[in-house]
């Protein structure tokens, strides 16, 4: 299925770019963050397992559990603190 990718913050900085679209067989946003991890080099830095990343699909905050489909808008993004 395809879908579209956004960076925010530190992640864009690390990553190089804002977004992009892809294919991907992911079902759920755990399953897309690990294909962006496989990927290595940034997206395995800025994404690791052990870094905490905040995700939105359809610009509603959601867990790794929440479920993809055709055309969903998925956004990266680290925790931000006000100041």
């Amino acid at each position: 299925m395809k879908v579209r990718v956004k960076y925010f913050a530190s992640i864009r900085e690390a990553i190089g770019q804002g977004g992009e679209a892809l294919e991907t067989r992911a079902a759920t946003l755990a399953a897309l963050r690990d294909e962006l991890i496989a990927r290595n080099g940034a997206y395995a830095e800025s994404l690791a397992r052990g870094r905490a990343v905040r995700m939105a699909l359809d610009q509603v905050m959601a867990d790794e559990a929440s479920e993809l489909c055709e055309g969903a808008e998925v956004a990266f993004f680290p925790p931000v603190t006000g100041g």
